[in-house]
């Protein structure tokens, strides 16, 4: 099992970050999607006035998806600093599921 770390081989490290890597990036365009369309839920948008969380989640997407000649970049290295961030992205990530199967519920219910 990847996931498992006492069987995680150095090539399981890479995938799981590359993952987890694309996940953030993927995140935060639903971040800004939901900003553009002024979308709104108490749980999600408390959650997004952590600035400084979001902002983290912007700069590393940014440093995922835009090409960087440096591999280790600050934009990869400050989001790891942070302790809470993976709480955050996971109860973040876990509101908006929430949120878009409640909107699912009532667009099947809708005639």
């Amino acid at each position: 099992d990847i996931l498992s770390k006492n069987n995680r081989t150095e090539k399981d490290e890479i995938e799981l970050i590359m993952y987890m890597s694309i996940w953030y990036g993927f995140l935060y365009v639903v971040i800004e999607g939901w900003r553009k369309l002024e979308l709104c839920d108490d749980k999600i948008d408390n959650l997004l006035q952590d600035t400084n969380k979001v902002n983290l989640l912007k700069r590393y997407r940014n440093g995922v998806f835009h090409f960087q000649k440096k591999y280790n970049d600050s934009r990869f290295e400050s989001l790891f600093l942070d302790d809470e961030i993976v709480l955050w992205v996971r109860e973040l990530y876990k509101a908006f599921g929430q949120w878009f199967i409640e909107r699912l519920k009532q667009y099947k219910k809708s005639p």
